[in-house]
């Protein structure tokens, strides 16, 4: 088993000679894209053509399929890339339609207890957590923690959203 951080050293070494490749091997992590024995590239089961992972990242289809077959053809990089799901959906840019809230929060991700400060501080106002996504700053690099609410959080929060340790910004929404 190895850490993101090893498999972003282990992807960005193994991609070191084609920054195009690497660029459609992070878009495959980011978004939870896998890869079938025949190389394939699905989002969950619905199969993405290259052309359009191509034009997404803007280089030419053959390198989405050769980055495949490279994928393929290393036991640890096919185990993984295999194995990748994408999370689902992320509420964020339809909350306010949803009569929900928005909180956004970067910090450093050293920190631990984030997300569980900032749980306590929205459960303190009586207020349910419908969905939380908490970025990677191995592959975001600039990771921010996004949590949506059963309604909207109080604006007189913010402050204490601020006084989480490594906090450098929140957004309520």
């Amino acid at each position: 088993m190895c850490s993101v951080k090893a498999l972003w050293k282990n992807i960005n070494t193994f991609f070191e000679d084609s920054p195009s490749k690497l660029k459609v091997a992070r878009l495959m992590v980011e978004i939870g894209l896998r890869i079938d024995n025949e190389g394939k590239i699905y989002c969950d089961e619905i199969e993405i053509p290259a052309t359009k992972i191509a034009a997404a990242v803007r280089v030419d289809r053959r390198v989405v399929k050769e980055t495949a077959k490279s994928i393929l053809q290393t036991k640890e990089l096919r185990r993984l890339f295999m194995h990748l799901r994408p999370a689902g959906p992320l509420l964020r840019d339809i909350a306010q339609y949803l009569g929900y809230g928005v909180v956004e929060i970067r910090a450093k991700p050293e920190y631990i207890g984030i997300i569980a400060e900032a749980s306590a501080l929205i459960a303190g106002e009586g207020i349910s957590i419908r969905q939380i996504l908490a970025e990677d700053a191995e592959i975001y690099p600039d990771p921010k923690l996004t949590l949506i609410t059963e309604k909207p959080v109080p604006g007189e929060l913010l402050p204490k959203f601020l006084k989480i340790p490594t906090v450098t910004r929140v957004t309520i929404a």
